[in-house]
């Protein structure tokens, strides 16, 4: 109320108010509207609308007295005052001047959105929409926006494997591109932590990124991520296929969850390790700072394959006898040849 005072007495001082008494019955309109209230109320101010417009729309759902006393405010602080738009929670107990402090400091209301490791751009776009945070076509329009991409500084077509999964406190009304870039920065954060041991990997930062998109997409054990990713360095030394499922289902549209024989033949599919040598064109998943950390500081180890244990890990082998045995053991009804 100290506040509210000063700013009336200032009012009253310009001549838009005159006399205590003016100033006493100004006070009143500043006042809260329900010192009671227990809850704050939802309020929100959209995109373009006006202060006399977000001024009356609080005074009709009984957030404040008065709107002319939030305008008449706003013009006395100056030209700098200006209302963010966004999805608010409002007391009934603030005073006006509290209102308008927290509408000018943009203190949106913000959902708490969990992106885990190893989802698609698509499966990303998808719980945004889910959260009721994002259109979904038009984050992944910004994912796919090559000149975006570009500004961001990401060294690739696409922003795959660069919105890096994290526990987000977001807001609901920002816009895609704030979005991507907000998750890009999250993944620069945590490539700061891997960089060092980077320029050790005879691997450029994307193929670094696109390798550690395959190990989290192979492994959901924290433990194996460096064998994992040790197995494919050792193949790609070796000059071998990588041959892992996971980059051939990328490249299929409209997978149906069967991953059939012909799709393992199809010389088509960019994405296809059981055709093409090396590494495939992107990322095939988005990574966490786990699996980036597990291809820079891999495994010291000579294995060279790997089947499921269909436990949630796998048995790792050297030679590819040993790799056949134990997928007669573990694998006893698999549907397809072991990987060579």
């Amino acid at each position: 109320m100290k506040r509210a005072a000063r700013a009336f007495m200032l009012l009253a001082g310009v001549g838009l108010a005159g006399g205590g008494l003016a100033v006493w019955v100004a006070l009143g309109r500043l006042a809260p509207v329900d010192e009671t209230a227990t809850t704050a109320r939802p309020f929100t101010v959209a995109r373009g609308q006006g202060l006399r417009q977000v001024a009356n729309a609080l005074e009709g759902e009984g957030l404040v007295r008065d709107a002319n006393a939030i305008v008449l405010l706003s013009r006395l602080r100056g030209p700098g005052t200006v209302v963010k738009a966004g999805e608010y929670e409002i007391s009934p107990t603030w005073t006006a001047n509290q209102v308008l402090d927290h509408l000018v400091a943009g203190r949106v209301r913000t959902y708490t959105t969990v992106l885990p490791e190893g989802r698609r751009a698509t499966e990303v776009a998808d719980s945004l929409a889910r959260a009721g945070l994002a259109d979904r076509d038009a984050f992944l329009d910004v994912v796919y926006d090559a000149e975006f991409v570009k500004s961001l500084g990401v060294p690739a077509a696409n922003l795959e494997g660069y919105l890096y999964p994290e526990t987000y406190r977001l807001a609901k009304g920002m816009a895609p591109e704030d979005l991507a870039r907000l998750l890009v920065d999250h993944f620069e954060i945590a490539w700061q932590q891997v960089e060092p041991a980077a320029k050790d990997v005879p691997l450029s930062k994307h193929e670094i990124v696109t390798l550690a998109s395959i190990v989290e997409k192979e492994t959901a054990a924290p433990e194996e991520r460096p064998v994992i990713a040790a197995v494919f360095l050792n193949r790609l030394r070796r000059g071998m296929r990588l041959e892992t499922d996971p980059t051939v289902i990328y490249g299929i549209e409209d997978f149906d969850g069967n991953l059939r024989k012909k799709h393992l033949l199809d010389s088509n599919n960019p994405y296809n390790t059981y055709r093409i040598f090396g590494l495939p064109p992107g990322p095939i998943a988005n990574p966490g700072v786990q699996a980036l950390q597990a291809v820079v500081n891999p495994a010291d180890s000579d294995y060279l394959y790997f089947v499921s244990k269909n436990d949630g890990t796998h048995h790792f082998s050297k030679t590819y006898r040993e790799h056949v045995n134990a997928v007669n053991r573990y694998q006893k009804r698999g549907r397809r040849s072991p990987k060579r």
